[in-house]
């Protein structure tokens, strides 16, 4: 599967959009998009994962890198529309306690 990441920027608040699968062969496309914004102070970064269907170790290892850079940055990054299966993952790991997530909202 392939990945493709939109990003717009809309009233100070960089927009990822992510579809498809996130694992060990598409993470560093992802990784390439989020960091083109890291270096920013203050930066604040929304990324809707609703359209991805799949996540793996690697993936979560983006959104930590990326969260790290962000708060050295004084920056914050929300995480919105995991399913729930994305959102137990983010649980397991106690990742949810650490970065701002959202469980998408009309997920059964």
């Amino acid at each position: 599967m392939d990945l493709h990441v939109q990003q717009k920027e809309v009233r100070d608040v960089y927009q990822f959009k992510v579809v498809g699968e996130v694992d060990a062969f598409t993470a560093p496309k992802l990784k390439e998009q989020l960091h083109s914004i890291a270096h920013l102070k203050g930066v604040r970064a929304e990324i809707d994962v609703s359209e991805v269907e799949y996540m793996d170790s690697t993936g979560l290892g983006v959104f930590v890198g990326f969260y790290k850079t962000l708060q050295e940055q004084d920056g914050h990054v929300k995480v919105t529309g995991l399913n729930r299966r994305l959102y137990r993952l983010f649980e397991i790991t106690g990742l949810d306690a650490i970065i701002d997530v959202e469980e998408a909202k009309d997920d059964e």
